[in-house]
């Protein structure tokens, strides 16, 4: 997957929060790595009633500081988009914000937002309070921002998913996803605390991904297009990394068994399916895991 040669990437930037300190609280929101934490977590025994402690929405207001920010003053052309991680989040970013800005007005009647984006390294301060590398890419609905550390991308390999250019941005699209449940105003639906494969959780999580799966079926159209065309390889590419994250797939290679009633995002089958189901059609009613029946098209 590449960015189109001579695209316009002079939309929003990215800001860079680094080497905040460490301890308080890991942030919450729908992150593609809060997964294995929750796994991990339920995996061992865990308390579902403690999920509140551990993700940092009991409080947000957590000692930690963001030693660093500024733009991304690297990220200058389609080639470093292609070639640097931090710019090809960034990058991915503004071709999101440029398909949901068409998309969302036509097929739910609601005017598109731009969120906020933080690459950071190590540990940084979000609205939802101290989050580190190992909170994984998340969205925090308090300061409606989305945070990505891309050594997370490197943890794919782990669970059987390839570190792929269109992977990552999968990941990012995933991300900006809840960002369009949190303008829709069912964001706040998703509940950790109360899991299983029939849980809010779950359908926040799979729609999420169908999202994610619209704007790859978008990105590549039109003359001003970011995207070079996405190929079938490419795109499996994204699917296998929705199933790499499924919560059979992180109980299985975290040496436990599957616990459908433990479940906070959905099994690998599901997760692969909502991304298919929106790069397939491009329509939100393919991602209406909520049964809301309130959109366009």
């Amino acid at each position: 997957m590449t960015f189109r040669s001579g695209a316009s990437f002079d939309g929003k930037r990215a800001t860079t929060g680094g080497r905040g300190r460490g301890g308080g609280t890991i942030a919450a929101g729908g992150g593609i790595g809060t997964i294995v934490l929750i796994g991990l977590f339920l995996l061992m025994g865990g308390n579902p009633g403690d999920l509140g402690q551990l993700l940092g929405t009991e409080s947000s207001q957590q000692q930690g500081e963001e030693t660093s920010s500024g733009h991304l003053d690297h990220c200058k052309t389609a080639e470093d988009g292609n070639k640097y991680d931090d710019c090809r989040v960034d990058y991915t970013a503004q071709s999101v914000d440029a398909v949901w800005k068409e998309q969302l007005p036509a097929q739910a009647g609601i005017e598109y937002t731009e969120p906020g984006r933080v690459v950071f390294e190590n540990s940084t301060m979000s609205g939802c309070g101290q989050a580190s590398a190992a909170t994984g890419p998340f969205y925090c609905p308090a300061d409606q921002s989305a945070y990505f550390d891309t050594s997370f991308f490197e943890q794919l390999k782990n669970f059987g998913a390839e570190n792929a250019p269109l992977a990552q941005m999968y990941i990012v699209a995933h991300e900006f996803g809840h960002h369009i449940q949190h303008l829709e105003g069912t964001l706040g639906l998703s509940n950790y605390n109360q899991p299983g494969e029939d849980s809010n959780a779950v359908k926040i999580e799979l729609q999420a991904d169908c999202y994610a799966g619209i704007w790859a079926f978008h990105a590549d159209e039109g003359d001003n297009a970011k995207l070079e065309q996405i190929t079938d390889e490419q795109a499996q590419a994204a699917i296998d990394t929705a199933r790499a994250v499924g919560d059979d797939n992180i109980q299985r290679r975290s040496g436990g068994q599957v616990r459908p009633d433990q479940w906070t995002h959905g099994s690998s089958a599901d997760r692969a399916q909502a991304f298919i189901n929106g790069y397939k059609s491009g329509k939100m009613s393919q991602c209406d895991y909520l049964g809301r029946n309130v959109y366009n098209s």
